[in-house]
């Protein structure tokens, strides 16, 4: 799925991109290490629940998300990691662990660290743990429309 899906959507956007093969990584500070770029660039989706709802941050793969500094951001009362079984429910498609950034092929809103936001490009999770997907942070802000925010934590 993944990378023909999200081809497909960044194709009929005129968005320029490419995509890479890798040998497998189940982080993503281990595919910066594999493609040989900064963990600044790379970045990793991290789906929270905030009060029942499903978002999807998007932050530097040498950085976490701070789960309290994301609550009082957002004024929320509850904000907790999603499971392995609500991952699989919102991406069936995809790999465990490797769902792109792009939350308008799951419909959730997303977040974006301020310091991943500074990228002139970036390189994401193209939905497996062997393929790659590096594109401008400009086309990457047009096409989703995210809410940029500092909410990490070194």
């Amino acid at each position: 799925m993944p990378i023909r899906t999200l081809g497909k959507l960044l194709d009929s956007r005129n968005i320029s991109f490419r995509s890479y093969n890798h040998p497998p990584t189940y982080t993503a500070q281990e595919t910066a290490e594999v493609l040989h770029i900064s963990g600044y660039e790379v970045a990793k989706s991290v789906v929270l629940k905030v009060d029942g709802r499903f978002v999807i941050t998007v932050l530097p793969a040498c950085q976490q998300v701070d789960l309290e500094i994301f609550r009082q951001k957002l004024d929320a009362k509850t904000v907790e990691l999603a499971t392995e079984k609500e991952l699989q429910c919102i991406a069936p498609m995809c790999d465990k662990g490797s769902i792109p950034p792009i939350g308008n092929l799951f419909g959730l809103p997303v977040y974006v660290a301020t310091s991943l936001a500074d990228d002139e490009v970036i390189s994401f999770s193209g939905g497996t743990h062997t393929e790659e997907i590096r594109m401008s942070f400009r086309d990457f802000e047009w096409l989703v429309q995210p809410q940029i925010m500092d909410f990490t934590k070194h």
